[in-house]
């Protein structure tokens, strides 16, 4: 697994690269796309929120709230959980437009290289029945981000999750 030591993990870097198609990805052209990477550290959730608000094309700007929504839940739990306690990784965020299911859309990924962790497939579906004193803790935010984006894909490729959420244009809701 690739573990970065904590003193190469000290500050984000921007990248701009050439998308590579991965089975779930539906794209027509290869593009490049604005691309982060942080130390898997929640003092980062700063840099990438200003990452987003300067990569994200105008035309998506009405999602740019639900974006950093959907961000924070991610990363917080990369952050959190994606790597053994004392170790630091790292995290990627990427920004792209695609054409997906006949729309144009944002597609926002997060990659990190820490334990395999689908979270569509393994967090179970908050009981929404239930006061919040009763309710188990857990499931809340990926109730979150399947409801305020059009699709959601997890991977697991050269020992990285990925994490992609699609955003539809405004206009196409």
């Amino acid at each position: 697994m690739n573990r970065v030591k904590p003193e190469q993990a000290s500050a984000p870097s921007l990248h701009t690269r050439p998308i590579r198609e991965h089975r779930f990805r539906a794209m027509t052209q290869e593009a490049a796309m604005p691309q982060l990477h942080v130390p898997a550290r929640l003092e980062q959730l700063a840099a990438v929120n200003s990452f987003l608000s300067e990569n994200i094309p105008p035309r998506f700007l009405p999602a740019l709230l639900n974006l950093e929504l959907v961000t924070e839940e991610l990363l917080v739990n990369v952050f959190s959980y994606a790597y053994p306690e004392g170790t630091t990784g790292n995290a990627e965020v990427t920004l792209r437009e695609v054409f997906f299911d006949g729309q144009d859309m944002l597609c926002f990924s997060v990659r990190d290289w820490g334990a395999p962790f689908n979270p569509f497939a393994e967090v179970p579906a908050p009981d929404l029945s239930l006061d919040t004193e009763s309710r188990p803790i857990g499931g809340l935010g990926i109730y979150l981000i399947r409801n305020v984006t059009t699709h959601q894909a997890y991977s697991r490729e050269d020992g990285a999750n990925r994490i992609e959420v699609y955003f539809s244009l405004p206009e196409q809701e």
